[in-house]
């Protein structure tokens, strides 16, 4: 893809700018990313967000020489020499297994590079690109390394592209799930009680709690059963599992209990697995679907802790479904419209959709022989097929122990979030000996699905407030309705509406703050709350409220049944 070939481009031409600027530096990597490009540094000095203009401006002045990207291949010995005073590069160059080196040469730099790049830096439309953003990087990930100085860039095809993009992250920063939920009072993250730890605060508590209301029914509406399990397992139980083979980076250490030691969960399966094996199904008992909205906990560098979006401790909404072979198929295809239509009451519609295969090149981070691995990546292609689904093949993206369906929803402002996703897995239940008895008596071994709908519920909170810029649909809003009295003398009726409201099970809050009507209002708008009532004299007489709706303003007087009935048509439409 050409664009990503020009995102490779200005990474180096970056790299080549920083050389000129900052002859000291020392150089890590430089890929492409979504949308643009970054290179991390070693630097004598800190770089500071009014040093981009300056390197910006030095790339355009090389952009505008027409070097040359040439390429070629020198041995590992003649290497360290082009490379002796960069300790990263000599670094990457005593692992590289090749016998001969890649390097690119772009005007007067040259680096550790495979390619491909364009042919000329005539090719870049420099008025397409921009420096965004400066932030430390471990070198090579690894917390016990140095932190590097990384630029990052975005670049696109045209100028238009580009603005358009930039229209996008000014969208995303006023729509920033942090800000909206402090602003909002949904969450907080304490550093004494540690990163990637999330405090709910009441709203987002009962926030939380309807969407787990809804998917608890929903479920059971589905045929689905709901189990639960506990926050720890023995090691045992993950060594069988292969977590600890191919999941230990993830996982929090052992804790010693007694004699044995003990391990926080970062997934349910083993313990689904455990609650099938304690029993005997037959064919005719399964399938078994089992559902549980379980708390994991997942180690994540600190680096990469992001909000809602990335923590360490989270809620999942996952379930098992455990079946014959010849049931799956029908199993995956009712998963698949659960997925779309779960998605589609909270609001969304659009989506991308992945499979999710092995790495070729390196089937060591999975278990399982290649025959049931083939056998599973053409059992989920097929399914995606005859639903006549787009989708992309996502090579090196499988879980350890199975290939997936990654659906990846698209929020108000066109960016894809990983929410949902349908795993199929034959190798847990090998590993646990796990049975049925089929219809001529004998052992067989069931397949086993993972899925989940929203995901980590953190993450989909999250993408929820952004999507709707804090403005949660009426059913979702954890304050639906304030009532607003205009004077102290109008405080019973409000409190009488209020007990009507509340009977036909709206949520509702009295504002009865010694605070102008006027204020009340801004800071219910502010609040982002669906309705604001407000109460005084007329609206006593006639028993009725006027009427505030978020996004339109003063609607008018209403009489209080006919205000409830619309709130209650507007939660039948919205929740079906």
């Amino acid at each position: 893809m050409k664009i990503d070939t020009i995102r490779h481009s200005l990474a180096h031409i970056m790299a080549a700018a920083v050389k000129e600027l900052y002859p000291k530096a020392k150089f890590g990597i430089g890929p492409a990313i979504e949308n643009g490009f970054y290179y991390d540094f070693d630097l004598s000095s800190p770089l500071s967000p009014e040093d981009l203009p300056k390197i910006e401006k030095k790339m355009r002045e090389l952009i505008k020489k027409d070097s040359k990207f040439q390429n070629f291949k020198i041995s590992k010995l003649k290497a360290r020499k082009v490379f002796k005073n960069q300790q990263y590069k000599l670094e990457l160059i005593k692992e590289l297994p090749e016998k001969t080196i890649s390097l690119y040469k772009s005007g007067d730099f040259v680096d550790l590079c495979k390619g491909p790049h364009i042919k000329s830096s005539k090719e870049i439309n420099p008025k397409a690109f921009k420096l965004s953003k400066i932030a430390g990087a471990y070198w090579r990930g690894n917390e016990k390394n140095k932190m590097l100085t990384r630029i990052y860039g975005i670049a696109f095809e045209t100028g238009k592209e580009l603005r358009s993009f930039q229209k996008q992250l000014e969208e995303a920063k006023k729509r920033d799930h942090r800000v909206l939920g402090k602003k909002l009072e949904i969450f907080s993250i304490d550093d004494e009680v540690g990163p990637g730890l999330i405090l709910w605060h009441p709203k987002g508590a009962l926030l939380r709690e309807l969407i787990r209301q809804y998917w608890v029914k929903e479920h059971l509406k589905n045929g689905y059963e709901l189990v639960e399990t506990p926050h720890i397992g023995r090691l045992k139980l993950w060594q069988t599992s292969g977590h600890t083979d191919f999941y230990t980076e993830y996982m929090y250490g052992p804790m010693k209990v007694e004699k044995d030691l003990y391990q926080v969960k970062p997934m349910n399966c083993p313990f689904h697995v455990k609650i099938y094996n304690a029993g005997m199904y037959s064919y005719r008992d399964l399938p078994k679907r089992w559902a549980e909205w379980a708390q994991v906990y997942r180690y994540e560098k600190s680096g990469v802790l992001h909000g809602l979006t990335r923590v360490r401790g989270f809620t999942q909404d996952d379930a098992h479904i455990i079946c014959a072979p010849e049931q799956f198929e029908a199993e995956l295809n009712n998963v698949i419209k659960f997925i779309r239509k779960m998605l589609a009451v909270f609001g969304f519609k659009n989506y991308a959709i992945y499979l999710s295969l092995r790495d070729p090149e390196n089937k060591k981070k999975y278990i399982g022989n290649t025959k049931t691995w083939d056998f599973g990546e053409k059992a989920l292609e097929k399914v995606l097929k005859k639903n006549k689904l787009d989708y992309k093949k996502d090579i090196g993206e499988a879980k350890f122990y199975g290939p997936a369906i990654d659906i990846k929803i698209k929020d108000a402002i066109g960016r894809e979030w990983q929410c949902s996703t349908l795993q199929l897995d034959m190798n847990l239940p090998q590993r646990f000996k796990m049975f049925y008895i089929d219809e001529k008596g004998k052992k067989k071994t069931p397949i086993m699905l993972h899925r989940t709908l929203l995901g980590g519920i953190c993450r989909f909170i999250a993408v929820l407030l952004e999507h709707y810029g804090g403005a949660l649909p009426f059913w979702l809003s954890p304050e639906q309705i304030w009532i607003v009295p205009v004077g102290t003398r109008h405080e019973k009726y409000a409190q009488d509406v209020g007990a009507s409201l509340a009977d036909a099970q709206l949520r509702v809050k009295i504002i009865d703050a010694n605070e102008t009507v006027s204020k009340k209002i801004r800071n219910g708008e502010l609040q982002k709350i669906p309705y604001l009532l407000v109460v005084g004299d007329k609206e006593m007489k006639t028993k009725s409220v006027r009427v505030r709706e978020r996004g339109k303003g003063d609607i008018g007087e209403m009489r209080l049944n006919k205000f409830v009935e619309q709130c209650q048509n507007s939660l039948n439409k919205q929740k079906n």
